[in-house]
């Protein structure tokens, strides 16, 4: 679960929340780190070399959802996710699709991913990736980062997590070695 568990989605919110972000010291070195709540636990923010990926929304648990429920929580969220791409597009031009295909396909081959992907992995972010960048935040650092938005779901019964990463580096497939 993360801290967003039970918070309906707002599109301005989660913009809001996306510029803080891209003006964040992301860290230079050290390991990946997970952050939770204070009380809960639940998940805030990921830390690691060059990125941060931080949850926007979580929707219901879909335990027991089956047939048109389901379908229409699956809308729901891609619509929550559209809001977003298209208020973002808005912002900064037009984004770009990277394909999570490749590192799919690398994971399950047992190849070692790089990062972020590892990270994207391990908290089972597989949904394909809306990428904008370079973009510059409003305040400090001036330096240009990388954006990211997915939708994800680790299996049909848990939340659909909308989540951000949010790098210092340029987001590209890593390279298929098949």
């Amino acid at each position: 679960m993360t801290a967003r568990a039970g918070e309906p989605f707002d599109t301005n919110r989660a913009a809001s929340g996306i510029e803080a972000a891209l003006s964040a010291p992301v860290p230079t070195a050290g390991p990946t780190t997970d952050e939770g709540e204070p009380t809960t636990g639940e998940w805030t923010v990921t830390r690691g070399e060059g990125f941060l990926l931080l949850p926007l929304w979580e929707s219901e648990a879909l335990t027991g959802v089956y047939g048109a429920r389901w379908n229409d929580a699956e809308a729901a969220a891609e619509a929550n996710l559209a809001a977003l791409v298209a208020e973002l597009d808005r912002r900064w031009g037009p984004h770009h699709t990277l394909s999570m295909r490749v590192p799919l396909h690398r994971g399950r081959t047992g190849e070692p991913l790089p990062e972020p992907f590892r990270t994207l992995a391990a908290r089972d972010c597989y949904g394909d990736l809306a990428v904008w960048g370079p973009v510059r935040p409003g305040g400090p650092p001036a330096a240009p980062r990388w954006l990211a938005l997915s939708l994800n779901q680790s299996d049909g019964d848990a939340p659909m997590i909308m989540t951000a990463l949010i790098s210092d580096r340029p987001l590209t497939e890593p390279a298929d070695r098949n």
